[in-house]
């Protein structure tokens, strides 16, 4: 704990909190529902950022999935190995490598309101949003389950009873389109609705040259997405708004490259970002439909609001998990060759083929919250409610034999059964003017019930199981905050938090024997923070300052020589960060954003050691010589990068029929390791990406054309790496430029 407070003591020495780049105008009020209510980022005494549906249109271009959210506010990364779908956030450091289809993430998504647990579910496109909240820190009061890290909450446009709408369609490299619409607009004097649709696609850009490859290329998909919302006003003090939305995808999972990075580390020599050489087959499908039921009553001085919803997903993913073709033991095999002996650090070999494939072939999510929002007194105000969640799962895991014809020789499935209930309160005094003070408290019960089976086994490996595995926990979490208001542009904050992530069970028996849980992680959190308004609407500055400690920090380790997932619990990860960003108008028609965080985190835990390399890779870890593991006392959390900082940048220059504008914006993170333990090879080194665009805006912005460009500089980086049978890495996507026309009305 001491560790924690001595960081944040020096917030003293910081200048103005959280808002997020805006493109919009400087003077702008931005409204969010950080707390459940709506309120401007000055009056919010937690470190949130607002992503505006103006500045999506310009980072989303040329179809980007979800991942795109990666490095866009101060202390948020994301990253994923599983195609479009399944991304993996992490908030100032926490988060989960973990692969698993169950697996329990510390950074929940949150859409209208309505949780999204499974890791497919979070991975749904974003498309007619109207803002993005990134809610930094615990939320254990108000959001309650699983967000000891924060939260990503998506708003979508809501129906207008003043018509409205657009249609966007762009066309880029590797024939990628993205064509996106929405009408609004109201259907009676009291009923309005809103539909809004997507479709995506992008055509192969890395190509096979493995001639006897069962597929040609890699990186293609379609994709659908649809929404449809009525809005009822039946009267002053009653309302319902009614949400029904689908997502179907159908292309490549992510592409693995069989030894792609070099023993030492870095890009292995003739790397070639469009070319891929692979024996196995490779396919991710995916379904996703749901909607949810939101009504609020005006009762007595308060507001009761219900919101009562349902999600159900489906996926089919298969990959060649060792990224090549062949085996060493049955030549022509690669890419690699084999300079030394096994084990050797200098081998780059593949010893053994691995093909896989994972399901969700059963699941469904009903999730229900109700809670009051009145005034106690004049300057008291609380929300009390009460909240209850829902999940069943099924995941099927299958192994193949690449080498005999790609049929199924493992196969094995988990149940999953979780129910979690909770009842909390929050409370806002106005103490004085200037002071106003915040208070939380909830009561969680989390209940889980899990079993793996192995029907059958790869290499004469028995059947095994039922495994059980029942978890249940009960906790008490909160916040406290306090805000003083120094002058009418400028405040100060501080905040503690406490949040955990329930516990979790994995049993990946194909290949392993056992089930693995960790048990609950708590995390405590203290922050301090100015927001500074600057004069005359010419823009913000902000800055906070924080530390956490966790107790029983769960943690995952990935691959291996075995490829499974391991749960583990460490004593405690320590951490303590930076956060600041603002957004200014220095001159007429030019508005520039930024931010920049750091971050530093450190397992706290003597004794414990993972497993290291299924490769022959360069540990640089002390290794236990009685286990062969690592001792990672003292090392980074995995995919936390300890800087990342944003720009944009538009001008806009008015011409006699309308608008001529351009924008950039540049994205950075520095360099991040994979796993818990580290090596010369599994890791990355920095990014920076950096997106372009020049358009014209017709009139008063009925009519708009553009062209685009991301990764402009063609960056290529690792984003991630497979620790199994070989130097396994996956990269980002190359340059990529397309035009863009746009019809609002």
């Amino acid at each position: 704990m001491g560790y924690l407070l001595s960081g944040v003591a020096a917030a003293a020495l910081l200048l103005p909190v959280q808002a997020s780049a805006q493109p919009a105008e400087m003077d702008d009020v931005i409204t969010v529902t950080a707390q459940k209510r709506e309120q401007t980022l000055a009056e919010v005494p937690l470190s949130v950022d607002v992503i505006s549906d103006d500045e999506l249109d310009n980072i989303t271009a040329n179809g980007a999935d979800i991942l795109f959210l990666a490095s866009r506010t101060p202390s948020l990364y994301a990253e994923g190995s599983f195609g479009r779908v399944f991304p993996r956030f992490y908030i100032r450091g926490l988060g989960n490598s973990d692969f698993d289809l169950n697996a329990n993430q510390p950074v929940s998504v949150v859409r209208d309101e309505v949780v999204l647990e499974n890791p497919i579910l979070k991975g749904q496109p974003i498309f007619d949003l109207d803002r993005i909240e990134v809610l930094r820190g615990p939320q254990g009061t108000l959001f309650g389950r699983n967000t000891p890290a924060g939260i990503v909450k998506f708003e979508t446009a809501k129906p207008t009873f003043e018509p409205e709408g657009y249609a966007r369609l762009s066309y880029g490299s590797f024939d990628t389109y993205d064509a996106e619409a929405a009408v609004s607009g109201p259907l009676t004097d009291k009923l309005a609705g809103r539909l809004s649709f997507l479709a995506q696609g992008r055509n192969d850009f890395v190509d096979n040259t493995f001639e006897d490859g069962p597929i040609d290329g890699f990186e293609n998909f379609t994709s659908y997405a649809a929404r449809a919302q009525l809005l009822y006003n039946h009267s002053d003090d009653m309302r319902f708004l009614l949400n029904v939305h689908g997502y179907e995808l159908d292309g490549g999972s992510r592409t693995f490259r069989a030894n792609a990075i070099a023993p030492g580390g870095g890009f292995a020599d003739g790397f070639d970002r469009r070319e891929a050489a692979q024996d196995g087959i490779q396919f991710l499908r995916t379904e996703q439909y749901g909607g949810s039921f939101r009504s609020e009553w005006d009762v007595g001085p308060g507001t009761l609001t219900s919101i009562t919803a349902y999600e159900s997903v489906t996926v089919d993913a298969r990959g060649d998990v060792d990224g090549g073709f062949g085996a060493d033991f049955a030549p022509p095999s690669g890419p690699g060759s084999i300079p030394g002996p096994a084990g050797d650090p200098d081998n780059i070999s593949i010893p053994f083929p691995a093909e896989s494939q994972d399901n969700i072939s059963d699941h469904y999510q009903f999730t229900s919250e109700t809670r009051y929002a009145f005034p106690a007194t004049d300057s008291i105000d609380l929300i009390l409610g009460t909240f209850f969640f829902r999940e069943e799962l099924e995941i099927e895991s299958f192994s193949f034999d690449t080498l005999a014809g790609n049929v199924i020789n493992g196969f094995a499935i988990q149940d999953q059964e979780t129910d979690a209930y909770a009842a909390f309160g929050s409370a806002e005094w106005r103490a004085t003017d200037r002071v106003t003070i915040n208070a939380g408290l909830r009561v969680s019960r989390e209940e889980r019930d899990f079993e793996a089976s192995r029907i059958v086994g790869p290499f004469g490996a028995p059947p095994l199981g039922p495994i059980e595995a029942d978890l249940e926990d009960t906790q008490v979490t909160g916040d406290f905050s306090m805000r003083y208001q120094l002058t009418d542009g400028l405040s100060v904050y501080g905040r503690y938090a406490r949040g955990f992530r329930a516990p979790n069970a994995q049993g990946r028996v194909v290949f392993g024997d056992f089930v693995t849980v960790a048990d609950t992680e708590t995390i405590d959190s203290v922050e301090l923070g100015t927001k500074y308004d600057l004069p005359e609407g010419l823009g913000f500055v902000s800055a906070t300052l924080f530390g956490f400690n966790t107790n029983d920090q769960q943690l995952t380790a990935v691959g291996g020589a075995g490829n499974f997932n391991q749960l583990l619990n460490a004593d405690g990860v320590v951490g303590w960060g930076v956060e600041i960003d603002g957004a200014i108008e220095p001159v007429e028609n030019l508005s520039i954003t930024f931010g920049y965080s750091f971050n530093d985190t450190r397992i706290d835990d003597e004794l414990l050691e993972v497993g290291i390399c299924g490769s022959p890779c360069t540990p640089t870890d002390p290794i236990n010589p009685l286990t062969g593991n690592a001792q990672i006392d003292g090392n980074p959390l995995p995919n936390a990068p300890e800087h990342i900082a944003n720009a944009a940048a538009r001008y806009e220059v008015p011409v006699s029929t309308g608008m001529v504008y351009g924008f950039v914006d540049w994205a950075y993170r520095s360099e991040i390791n994979f796993f818990l333990y580290e090596s010369e090879e599994f890791r990355s080194g920095d990014k920076s990406e950096v997106g372009a665009r020049l358009g014209y805006v017709h009139g008063e912005g009925g009519f708009e054309v553009s062209a685009f460009g991301r990764n402009i500089f063609n960056e290529r980086v690792f984003d991630g790496a497979v620790d199994f049978n070989n130097f396994t890495g996956f990269v980002n996507d190359p340059a990529t430029w397309g035009v863009e026309a746009l019809v609002r009305f």
